[in-house]
Parts: structure tokens; C-alpha cells; sequence
């Protein structure tokens, strides 16, 4: 799959999720298989570019190429501003958020809500494309609920527009996260238009990985929830994907180092205090499927300093690894 000069290998990509996918998460998503990583979304608006929440969102020194920065807005202009700012500071790709189903986001006209007003949709995508020199692509859903699924008149107004690669979730905005992905869309939206199709919604393994690519011709798919805990997910799904046969599950101890090394580019990046707090949600990702987990969690979320955290940590997976019941103290 190409993205403009940009040729996407394997096709299995991270998707934009608030929160989840900054760069230390990008970083290991990569090293561990995904062939793109998209930024969580930016806002269009300058007036917050140098908070500090948008400033880390913007960071992506280190980062191997392709560079793809999700931004959000409703005004064209001001879309088209971001989209510039953005390619200055090193994005290569520049992907804007048309599917996300959050309702601050949708009151305020941005998001998935844009799908109802088709005209806007046209000035927004023709004035960003215009705006910049790289690949410019779209992430939607199938509408905005069941009577209106108008993703593939949506994907058509990108393609006449320039969008270089258009991403679809299988969900309408009303659903949110809830029920079942439905790839028929995804599928009459990859039979009409002649841009790369992206497959999102539901994909947690391999064999639905090429379940959903076959389903829908689509040219990749892309992985959202199924990675939070499980980094490794990317390269099971390429090597199923080109061999046919599924890589063994990672051991513990493979875990615990990736575990760690994601604690310690957290705590770099944030600084120790952001860096512990923003850890504990994707500590308990990585215990989320032990029985010791609630446990774990109760444990590990009064560590206020990096060395508890990665001393709590360690020891939890090295006593799972050695086949013996973690001993959990009261306090941190």
C-alpha cells in the first residue's frame, strides 16, 4: 500500500486514539510491526499549539518515516493553517479526523459530526490538500447512525478532492464503540473509489485481520483497541498476513521488558510525575487478562514515583514468569 511516495510495510496500521497512541506508544508500535502509526489528534486551533498537551502531541523527533499527524477542526482556513504548521514540525503524512465519536468533540462540529454537512466536507478536504505538499488522508466512520450511512458518498467527495488514502471505522458515530464492526460499507466504499481503502473496527488478531481484508478488498487494516496491552499485535498480524501461520505467543519475560522499556520512554517523555500517572492505564492493558489483575492494579496506582513503578512492575511478571503467584503488598 502507498501513501503518496510513502509505501506502508507491512499494512497494518495504528490507530489514532486520544490519550493513547503518543510517541513513546507510536515508537514501540513500530519497533514491534505496524507499518504506520498515526499521531492521537491535534487541535486546528493555534491558540493551543503551545500547551503543553499539544506540544507532546507535536513532538516527533526520532520518529522513522512515514511521520502521520491526525488533526481536528471544522473551519477550512484554520484546518488548512494546522495542516501547514503540522508539515513544518515534521509531519509527512497529514490525516484528518472526520470518525472520532467523542461527544465534546461532536457538539463542537468536529469529528464525525462533519459527516452530516457534505459541503463542508469538500471545503475542509480541499483546503488542507491545497494547503500542503504531503499526502493528505481522511479517517471516517460508515455515518452518522444507521438511516444515515453516507461514508461512501463521503469517500468519494475525498477522492475528488485529493485524499490520498482513506480510512474507515466500521461503526456509525451513534454506536460509539458498541456492537459489532460491519465491513459492507467498507467494502461498497473500496469497489467505488480508485484511493487505498483502510479497514478499521473489531481487528484483535491475526485470522481477523485477513478475514476483514478479504471481506472488503481493502488495500490495509488498521488496529485500535486490540493494541492497548498488546504492542505485539502488529508483527502477529504481518507475519500471518505474509506466511499464513501464526508467530508464538510472547513470553512473559519478552513482556515484562517490553512492559518496561515502554514505563521508562513514558517517564522520559512526560517527566517522572505525568510519566507514572499516564503509565497506570497501560499497566493495567498489560495485566488485564491475569486474575491477579484488579490486585496488580490496586497495587501499582500508588507508586508515585518512576522507581516503585518499574520495581512493582518487575517483580510482578519475573514471579509470573517463574510460575509462582505475584506477592502484592498493601502499599506502594
Amino acid at each position: 500500500m502507498r501513501i503518496g511516495l510513502y509505501t506502508i510495510e507491512p499494512n497494518v496500521i495504528l490507530a489514532p486514539m486520544a490519550g493513547v497512541t503518543d510517541k513513546p506508544f507510536r515508537l514501540l508500535c513500530k519497533r514491534l510491526g505496524a507499518g504506520l502509526a498515526v499521531s492521537e489528534m491535534t487541535t486546528s486551533d493555534p491558540r493551543f499549539w503551545k500547551t503543553r498537551k499539544s506540544l507532546h502531541r507535536m513532538d516527533h523527533d526520532g520518529e522513522p518515516d512515514p511521520v502521520s499527524v491526525q488533526i481536528a477542526g471544522t473551519v477550512p482556513a484554520v484546518m488548512a493553517e494546522a495542516a501547514r504548521h503540522n508539515a513544518a514540525e515534521g509531519a509527512q503524512i497529514i490525516d484528518i479526523n472526520m470518525g472520532c465519536p467523542a461527544k465534546k468533540v461532536c457538539n463542537a462540529w468536529a469529528g464525525s459530526a462533519l459527516m452530516q454537512d457534505e459541503a463542508l466536507v469538500a471545503r475542509i478536504l480541499a483546503a488542507v490538500v491545497a494547503a500542503v505538499d504531503v499526502p493528505v488522508t481522511l479517517k471516517i466512520r460508515t455515518g452518522w447512525d444507521a438511516d444515515h450511512r453516507n461514508a461512501p458518498a463521503i469517500a468519494r467527495i475525498a477522492q475528488d478532492n485529493g485524499i490520498a488514502a482513506l480510512a474507515v471505522h466500521g461503526r456509525t458515530r451513534d454506536q460509539h464503540y458498541t456492537g459489532r464492526a460491519e465491513y459492507d460499507t467498507i467494502a461498497a466504499i473500496k469497489a467505488s473509489v480508485r484511493i487505498p481503502v483502510v479497514a478499521n473496527g473489531d481487528v484483535d488478531s491475526p485470522r481477523k485481520a485477513l478475514q476483514v481484508l478479504r471481506h472488503t478488498g481493502a488495500d490495509a487494516v488498521m488496529v485500535g483497541r486490540a493494541a492497548q496491552g498488546r504492542p505485539w499485535i502488529f508483527r502477529e498480524i504481518a507475519h500471518f498476513l505474509a506466511t499464513g501461520a501464526l508467530l508464538p505467543e510472547p513470553t512473559l519475560a519478552e513482556i515484562r521488558d517490553i512492559l518496561l522499556a515502554h514505563l521508562d520512554a513514558l517517564h522520559a517523555f512526560y517527566g517522572e510525575q505525568a510519566g507514572v500517572r499516564i503509565a497506570r492505564k497501560h499497566l493495567g492493558w498489560y495485566a488485564k487478562d491475569r486474575p491477579e489483575n484488579a490486585a496488580f492494579r490496586a497495587v501499582v496506582n500508588r507508586a508515585d514515583d518512576a522507581a516503585s513503578q518499574l520495581r512493582l512492575t518487575r517483580d510482578y511478571f519475573d514471579a509470573l514468569a517463574a510460575g509462582v503467584a505475584p506477592e502484592l503488598p498493601a502499599a506502594a
